[in-house]
């Protein structure tokens, strides 16, 4: 029992009641809960209201360097001097002596037409020669004949002091000479005809042995042994001869808007796919005065400006290729970089960092969708030219951006030259922000 008269033993309440008191620290948990809660609090917001990190630039260093300039165009490769072999005269080929590949000499024969035809020409035309030589004979013995008899004549109108032979037969006699020289005369005609035609029919039998007119290699040959050939207003081609593949050209079509940088005696380079990664040297010997056009059709259907058919204006240049290893044959596709160009010693800097402008590239990394970025692209695009003034931004080393005003020159497309007082060789440039990793 509890004694009641000793205070110092009275029991407390928990004792009292039969509960076992709660430990100290369990009773000031909830005030470290709360203050937990408000430190975390206090920590985000101050991390909310903090600076942003720094954006991770693209840098390329200021350049002082030559710019070569360049103009690019695609053609075809061509012997220098190239000649088909056709035919003038119609007839069976009775042999063909060369093929594709073999080297020929001037002169030499390569083909051969029948000429049964052609003979029996040629004996007609000496028949008919004959005949007309037979005719002048003739015509010559009648002149002789009819002159004796004008001139006796003559002679007996003399003795009888004109009384005869009459007048009429004197003059029958003086027509009948006259004709005689005349009929000699068409004689001599026709003898030269005769003459002409027998030659003529010399001349063909010659050209139907068809003879290399150059010294070179047979590229293509199109006809067989048997093959009949006719001679038309069209010259048939049975083969073709390029006459040195040492020395071959390159045709090139150079765009309208390129044309004026390209001359004759600038240095160019061009590849071909048989011969991936090598280059081989040419030189620009001509640029044709008249353009060759492409005309693009409109689509069906369309209206307006979008009906009217386009054209592609373009001018064929012709370069002069060394080919004394024979690699280059003559058909291949060449793809030819003509330097038209050299600036000299002069700072360059990417195209990037004149198109760069700090607020649009911060926004767009970062997510925000801004609608004048597109706009804002186009008209720098447009404005970037030689002779306009441009702001690049310059990385400074305390991680800030310096915008430094910049004088275009001549670009090549990835690269342009710039003049200015602010920019030196060496400084970085931004070219633009790297993407927040996700």
């Amino acid at each position: 029992m509890i004694d009641l008269s000793k205070p110092d033993e009275q029991p407390s309440v928990d004792e009292f009641l039969g509960t076992k008191p709660r430990p100290r620290w369990r009773r000031w948990m909830k005030y470290w809960l709360l203050g937990l809660i408000v430190l975390l609090l206090i920590l985000g917001i101050a991390q909310c209201t903090g600076e942003a990190p720094k954006p991770d630039y693209i840098t390329a260093p200021v350049a002082q360097e030559s710019l070569s300039l360049s103009v690019t165009a695609t053609g075809n490769l061509r012997p220098t001097n190239q000649v088909e072999v056709g035919a003038e005269v119609t007839g069976p080929l009775d042999s063909v002596l060369v093929d594709v590949n073999d080297r020929v000499t001037k002169g030499q024969v390569i083909a051969v037409i029948n000429t049964e035809i052609i003979d029996q020409q040629i004996a007609q035309s000496r028949a008919n020669l004959n005949a007309a030589r037979a005719a002048l004979a003739q015509a010559q013995a009648t002149i002789e004949i009819d002159q004796v008899q004008l001139a006796r004549l003559e002679e007996v109108r003399r003795l009888s002091g004109g009384r005869v032979p009459s007048q009429i037969e004197v003059e029958r006699a003086e027509a009948a000479v006259a004709r005689d020289r005349a009929a000699v005369a068409s004689a001599r005609a026709n003898i030269e005809a005769a003459q002409a035609s027998l030659n003529g029919s010399l001349t063909t039998r010659t050209r139907a042995v068809i003879r290399a007119p150059v010294t070179g290699v047979v590229l293509a040959r199109r006809v067989e042994p048997g093959q009949t050939v006719v001679a038309s207003f069209n010259t048939v081609t049975l083969f073709v001869i390029a006459e040195d593949l040492s020395a071959m050209q390159l045709r090139v079509s150079i765009d309208e808007a390129d044309v004026g940088q390209v001359r004759p005696g600038q240095k160019s380079t061009f590849t071909v796919d048989a011969y991936p990664g090598r280059q081989f040297p040419a030189t620009v010997e001509r640029v044709d005065l008249a353009s060759t056009g492409t005309t693009q059709a409109a689509a069906s259907g369309g209206t307006g400006a979008a009906a009217t058919g386009g054209s592609v204006v373009s001018y064929e240049a012709r370069l002069t290729v060394q080919n004394p290893e024979g690699l280059l044959r003559p058909g291949m596709t060449a793809t030819a970089t003509i330097a038209t160009q050299n600036t000299g010693r002069a700072m360059l800097v990417p195209n990037a960092a004149l198109r760069f402008r700090p607020e649009t590239e911060e926004e767009a990394a970062g997510g925000v969708f801004n609608p004048q970025i597109g706009l804002e692209d186009g008209k720098q695009q447009a404005s970037i030219g030689e002779g306009s003034r441009q702001l690049v931004q310059v990385l400074q080393a305390d991680g800030t951006l310096k915008a430094v005003e910049v004088v275009t020159g001549r670009s090549d497309g990835r690269r342009t030259v710039v003049t200015s007082k602010g920019l030196k060789p060496g400084m970085k440039v931004v070219t633009g922000i790297k993407a927040a990793a996700q």
